[in-house]
């Protein structure tokens, strides 16, 4: 399912289109969108998207956008990928998330696991890894060296693909001291998929599964002792910057794995759009004048103040991955938690101002005829509220990370 690749002069491989560009891969993204759209209640009751949606990402080259060139990969940054997420949300927002939740990974990978663990991880190319932070467990020494994971890890969204699982897990403390955290990785053939998804009001097809793992021995280097995503920290400098020698790898990786929900709000909204903007061709209005909703002022108000918002959620994503980029180009010193905690907020600002476009304009307005279930609005509707039950928009963006950048910015001790 991986295509063949070559072996230039320096002995990595290259990715099977060395002449893909950011536009075309975004693109591409576009076009496999709009096949979704009609597919969305089959992609729901199956729980997650098709084995042939699936082979067309890997043929358009989607889930090499953040692996590093070394290994085959596109190394295209943050903001084509997250330009590819919005599309294919605009289609169907559960394929979006599950494929985000399993692509997005590959940057924390390249960025904090030392290059033994990067070489085994990212040998196939395509790298499709789902991701929790609640940690799940202890891990125990191996005599080895290694380490012994055991635990059910739920909401483990991509896992219907994956090639490897990130994960979290405590380690013992000694002499009473309190646990410490492990960020570690698991490849495929040391899980398994619990069939427990779809139940959920919205992103049913989103392949958030649960991941069993039954004393699988990993290497040390599979392994991140005194590491939790949520806090990691890049001041001072990254494995991945010096390994790749690109900042890409440098940047905070809290706010990126933050983007992800601002992509996935704009993207899901636009789709909302789109199925508002067809009504108003479509539909007339109820009561006199009787004329169609395209010319009436009420609809045309209710669209282009959506349109305003969702434009608006857009251009602050933007700017927020340009100002990701700067700090990191300028070093390792200028990315501080206060920076990564900043950025992120300016994600969940764009998820408040989606979701206002489609739960105060859109889906009012629509029509009781336009919102029963499996309609295009009412579908984005649902998905959308459940991407609010997400803890890490609904706890971490939402209060949590206010208070520390607060903290931060006045010198406030813990």
């Amino acid at each position: 399912m991986t295509a063949a690749r070559s072996a230039p002069a320096n002995g990595y491989p290259s990715p099977p289109e060395p002449g893909l560009t950011p536009e075309e891969a975004v693109a591409r993204a576009e076009r496999i969108a709009a096949t979704l759209v009609d597919r969305q209640a089959e992609t729901e009751q199956r729980g997650y998207y098709a084995l042939d949606t699936h082979n067309e990402f890997l043929g358009a080259g989607l889930y090499r956008l953040l692996v590093p060139r070394r290994y085959g990969g596109y190394e295209f940054g943050l903001g084509t990928y997250l330009r590819v997420v919005s599309a294919l949300a605009r289609g169907c927002p559960s394929t979006a998330w599950m494929y985000t939740f399993g692509a997005a990974h590959a940057h924390i990978a390249a960025s904090l696991f030392e290059e033994a663990a990067q070489d085994e991880m990212f040998a196939g190319g395509d790298f499709i890894c789902p991701a929790t932070v609640a940690p799940v467990g202890f891990a125990e020494r191996a005599e080895d060296g290694g380490w012994i994971i055991d635990g059910v890890h739920g909401y483990s969204s991509g896992s219907p693909y994956a090639t490897h699982f990130i994960g979290h897990t405590l380690v013992a403390g000694e002499d009473g001291e309190p646990p410490t955290p492990m960020m570690f990785v698991v490849p495929r053939a040391q899980w398994r998929r619990l069939d427990d998804w779809g139940a959920q009001l919205g992103l049913k097809g989103s392949g958030s599964h649960s991941v069993a793992i039954e004393k699988a021995h990993i290497p040390e280097y599979f392994a991140l002792p005194g590491v939790h995503m949520g806090q990691t920290s890049v001041v001072d400098g990254t494995v991945g910057q010096e390994l790749h020698g690109t900042s890409l790898y440098g940047g905070g990786v809290l706010s990126a794995l933050q983007f992800q929900f601002g992509a996935l709000a704009v993207g899901m909204a636009a789709g909302a759009l789109d199925a508002f903007a067809e009504l108003m061709r479509a539909r007339k209005t109820i009561f006199p004048p009787i004329t169609p909703r395209t010319e009436d002022p009420d609809y045309q108000l209710h669209y282009g103040e959506a349109a305003g918002r969702i434009a608006t959620a857009e251009a602050a994503l933007s700017d927020a991955v340009r100002q990701w980029e700067e700090a990191a180009a300028r070093g390792p010193g200028v990315f501080t938690r206060e920076v990564d905690l900043r950025l992120s907020t300016i994600s969940r600002e764009a998820v408040r101002l989606s979701w206002s476009a489609v739960s105060e304009k859109l889906f009012p307005t629509a029509g009781s005829s336009s919102v029963r279930a499996g309609a295009r609005i009412e579908r984005v509707w649902r998905d959308m509220s459940t991407v609010h039950s997400h803890a890490g928009l609904s706890i971490f963006l939402a209060s949590v990370a206010n208070r520390e950048l607060a903290k931060l910015v006045f010198d406030v001790a813990s």
